[in-house]
């Protein structure tokens, strides 16, 4: 099964608290989640490789570390994976972003896929797809089937929140992916909605409710 990271870092935890607030307006709500993601994405890129690099300092030489291997390719979810990129890319700044995008079925809860544009060269690249709800996990597993198809082969999840439903789909369908969150909360309501979670993630980052 996939491995699941929580991470539990105190200014991640504490700017999530704020984040669930329902009073928090969607400028702030909107810069809270681009710093969540940055700082998630130092744990999510903790494994990247490193090889040795001669440097000549001011004072003499000396052998520093440079990280090698496959590059880093970014892919949110649309539209609420969109509020996690500009986190991500303050720290990997020479990322390239692809974008997916996916609806639940309002009825069914199903995914339905409607955009999909990627790197040309993403299957050579560390994919990190961005959502900040794991709920039922639907959209999730899709996106990551269309980067599958696409030759990708080195992919990770991460997400703010998620539910045990969504966790245990996505291990179930992608068991080589693994995923990281800020926090696994109690469970899905029968809208599909994370409990206690933090309402709908794109209408709060877009101020579209």
């Amino acid at each position: 099964m996939s491995a699941v990271h929580v991470i539990s870092h105190p200014l991640v935890q504490h700017k999530l608290t704020i984040i669930r607030d329902k009073s928090t307006g969607p400028k702030d709500f909107r810069d809270l989640v681009e710093e969540v993601s940055l700082l998630m994405a130092y744990e999510v890129t903790r494994d990247m490789p490193l090889e040795d690099h001669e440097v000549e300092t001011p004072i003499g030489k000396t052998v520093g570390k440079v990280l090698t291997g496959r590059q880093v390719g970014v892919v949110p979810i649309l539209r609420a994976g969109l509020g996690m990129v500009n986190g991500v890319l303050k720290l990997i700044p020479a990322a390239k972003v692809g974008h997916v995008g996916v609806y639940r079925d309002p009825d069914t809860l199903k995914p339905v896929e409607y955009y999909c544009k990627l790197p040309v060269d993403v299957e050579e690249r560390q994919v990190i797809v961005l959502d900040p709800m794991l709920a039922t996990g639907g959209s999730a597993a899709a996106a990551i089937e269309y980067l599958k198809e696409k030759n990708v082969t080195s992919i990770k999840f991460m997400c703010l929140l998620a539910a045990p439903e969504g966790i245990e789909l996505l291990q179930r369908e992608h068991p080589d992916v693994p995923i990281f969150t800020a926090a696994i909360d109690e469970r899905l309501n029968e809208h599909g909605y994370i409990i206690p979670g933090l309402g709908d993630a794109g209408d709060r980052l877009f101020g579209t409710k």
